[in-house]
Parts: C-alpha cells; structure tokens; sequence
C-alpha cells in the first residue's frame, strides 16, 4: 500500500497548472507581434492586399499545431504521472491489443488534420498567385547575377542596379542605396519575373510574398501596396559567389511622388526597358541593354 500523501495528490495538480500556465502565455495574444506570429506589419495597417491572408494561413497553422502539441504532451504527462511504477509494484499494467475504434481514431484523426491544413493552403496559395484580374500597374523583374532590373512596362522607364559592396562590414546605408522600385500607393500592380541566368527569388519580407525567379520560364503574381513606405528586398535562392549581396528596395509612394520619379528616370536616359540577355555585366549606362539591342 502507498498512503496518498500531500506531496503525492499534488503532482498531477502541478502538473495541470504548468500545462495551462504555457497555454495561457502562447494564446493571450499580448502584442501585436504575437497576434502576427511574429510577422512583419501590424494587423491595423497591412502593408498590402494579401499580407493579412498570409498571416491568417500562418497564425492559424500555429494555432492548430500549438493544440495538438498540448493535448499530446498532455496525454504523455498524464500517462508519466498516473501510471508510474511505485515502490512495491511488482504487476504489469493492463495490456490493450487489437482496440479497433483506437487504431481507425489513429488513421483516420491525422487524415482530417492534414486534410483540413492542405484545404487552406491550397485555398490562399491559389489566391496568391491569381493573376486573372485587372491591374493598373505592371512591372517587369529581371535578376541577374547579382542585382536587379525594373522595367516600368506601363511607363516606359526602368531601373537597373549593382550588387552591394561589403554587405558585412557596412551598415544600413548600403542597404538603403540599392536599386529601389518604385510603386503607387493603393494601385494593383502585376510583377512578372525573368531571369538573365540562373534561379534568383524576388523576396519582399514585409510584403510577405517571396516567389522564385527562372530562366526560360516567366513567373507571376499580383498584390496592391497599401501602406507608403519603405521596404528591402533580397534574393531568397543562393545564386553564386555574391548571392549574399543581391540586395534592392521598394519605395511605396503617393501617385504624384511616383510620376516624379519616372520624369526623372527618363531624364536620366532610362527609358524604354532592358532586355533578358545574358550578362553580369554591372553597367549602369543607359544604352547598356536596350531591348531593342537583342
């Protein structure tokens, strides 16, 4: 015999607190940023159109992994704690073999859960990369080795950029000296993306919308800027000996702001767009790959 002693009663007790205590914590939602699940933006002011859809799919994802986890290290603990040997108990627990509804529960609960999780994201990634509607804007990426090119194809004007130098030893204002896209506040827009040579991906984190960039094959999606700003952007597919460099911004402005800047870019010589023939060239000179050069 085993006296139930204070000490004894109180185990399962504390271990139920310590479980609700974590549970508790993980749910209160005590900032913004956990609301997110740590995601750039705030919920008040998404940055564009399909931020909030992408932190819907995530912070939900969390949720539904978060109650697994519980219940599961639930039950174990449970089972630890109720369960354990004790001094002079020398039986074997009672033995289940052949429980059927346990094994259907086993084959047929983790269909659902994957089922349930696959309808979502099949739901929000097919809305990501839709690109049957109207746009108002459209731009064409173009990686290279190791920068990018911006033709403003509506505009008739482009960008065309260097990769950073000393990313390592330098601070933020070689970030923000980098190539930058320019867009309209509240206009959709339509990026296409193409490569000069190898797979790059054009990756926005506070857009949340990251998508790769391929050689021979044309990739698109759309979104709406919501919120002006300004963001960095980098090349999210190792690429060669200066992936690391392979840097740009996006400049979110107002429409008046934004028609400045292409006045400007054809003043600078940079009109028309740039072409997808191959070259690490870094050449900045207006004439340095006119598509009408192919």
């Amino acid at each position: 015999m085993h006296p139930d002693t204070p000490r004894r009663k109180r185990r399962p007790a504390l271990v139920a607190a310590g479980l609700l205590a974590v549970v508790a914590v993980a749910l209160s939602g005590c900032s913004a940023e956990v609301q997110r699940g740590w995601l750039p933006g705030s919920s008040e002011h998404e940055i564009t159109n399909q931020t909030g859809r992408v932190t819907s799919l995530w912070v939900g994802s969390w949720i539904a992994a978060l109650i697994v986890g519980v219940i599961t290290w639930g039950l174990i603990l449970w089972c630890v704690t109720v369960y354990r040997k004790r001094k002079a108990d020398d039986t074997l627990p009672v033995q289940l073999r052949y429980h059927v509804p346990l094994e259907l529960m086993y084959v047929i609960l983790p269909i659902v859960m994957v089922g349930v999780l696959f309808y979502y994201t099949n739901r929000d990634t097919s809305a990501l990369v839709d690109t049957s509607g109207e746009t108002e804007n459209h731009v064409q990426v173009i990686g290279k080795q190791w920068s990018w090119d911006f033709n403003y194809l509506d505009d008739d004007a482009y960008e065309t950029g260097q990769h950073a130098q000393d990313v390592g030893s330098a601070g933020t204002g070689v970030l923000r000296d980098q190539v930058t896209l320019w867009l309209p506040v509240d206009e959709s827009v339509e990026f296409t993306l193409d490569s000069r040579d190898v797979i790059h991906s054009f990756w926005v984190p506070a857009f949340l919308m990251k998508m790769d960039v391929i050689p021979g094959k044309t990739n698109a999606f759309q979104l709406t800027p919501q919120e002006i700003g300004f963001y960095e952007g980098k090349c999210a597919e190792l690429c060669g000996e200066y992936h690391s460099s392979m840097l740009f911004n996006v400049n979110v402005v107002s429409r008046e702001d934004y028609e400045a800047h292409i006045a400007d870019l054809k003043a600078k010589g940079q009109e028309g767009s740039l072409g997808l023939e191959y070259s690490r060239l870094q050449d900045t000179a207006p004439d340095a790959a006119k598509e009408g050069e192919n």
